[in-house]
């Protein structure tokens, strides 16, 4: 890995934008998102970015794709935080595209992180993230006054090199009114058995959201006790977000938009 530039000559380097893409559905990216895309010397995406998206960038633009999902090759991030450093000392913008949030389960803030700690100068343009939106296009809110107080959002996944487990699912069940789980479907059934052993009642009501805010958007509605079966019956696969908690009862299907299938560009 280079060392940071150094001296009066050496030219500074660009600056690294690390920006939330939302969660799939083009419209919902913001204003700011859609400039900096439109005018950016080089793009870093994700898996998740959909194509109207890429179609958004000048044709001089280097991309580079360092995708990751489940069960196919990754890019490790070590490398993708190397390719953001290299980039950034050859162009003046560079747009790290994030599914989602980037400093929501994104690793934007490791990117931030060792960025700074190379003399490139970050800024973070928030995005709408699947948690909140996957459940608005389902017509399930994750807060409601009449199903209680508090909502936690949480992985599923997590990193096979952790000491020991760092989500706690029976104290969870115990202190949260209501779950947003990402990336948790590859562990649903550990999942659901921890939160009844915590207490939660078996006939908690649970959602997944398959493919959320897009076409090809399926929803799976179960007590937590059938739950894991349901979902697996259905074959849903990732990426998906499953709610557990009062708040999925509380679901108006009328008022859910329907999963895009806009056209861009976005007007602004």
């Amino acid at each position: 890995m280079s060392a940071p530039m150094e001296g009066p000559d050496a030219t500074p380097p660009g600056t690294v934008y690390l920006v939330g893409a939302g969660p799939g559905d083009p419209e919902l990216l913001t204003v700011r998102a859609h400039r900096l895309l439109s005018d950016c010397d080089a793009l870093v995406y994700d898996s998740l970015v959909p194509q109207e998206l890429l179609d958004l960038v000048p044709p001089t633009c280097e991309r580079r794709f360092v995708g990751k999902r489940r069960g196919h090759h990754s890019v490790p991030q070590p490398t993708i935080n190397t390719v953001l450093v290299e980039l950034a000392r050859r162009h003046r913008r560079v747009v790290r595209l994030k599914g989602g949030d980037p400093f929501l389960f994104g690793r934007g803030g490791e990117e931030a992180a060792h960025l700074v700690s190379r003399g490139v100068a970050v800024e973070v343009v928030p995005g709408v993230t699947a948690g909140i939106a996957a459940p608005a296009y389902a017509g399930i809110p994750v807060t409601h006054r009449r199903a209680g107080s508090s909502v936690t959002f949480v992985t599923g996944h997590e990193e096979i090199d952790k000491g020991r487990p760092g989500v706690d699912w029976q104290g969870l069940a115990r202190s949260s009114d209501g779950l947003v789980i990402y990336m948790g479907l590859h562990n649903l059934r550990r999942i659901r058995d921890e939160l009844i052993d915590g207490g939660l009642p078996p006939s908690t009501p649970a959602a997944a959201i398959q493919q959320g805010t897009v076409q090809g958007q399926r929803l799976v509605l179960s007590a937590l006790a059938e739950f894991a079966e349901k979902v697996e019956e259905a074959a849903l696969s990732s990426p998906a977000i499953i709610v557990i908690g009062a708040v999925v009862a509380q679901r108006v299907e009328a008022c859910a938009p329907s999963p895009a299938a806009v056209e861009m560009p976005i007007p602004l």
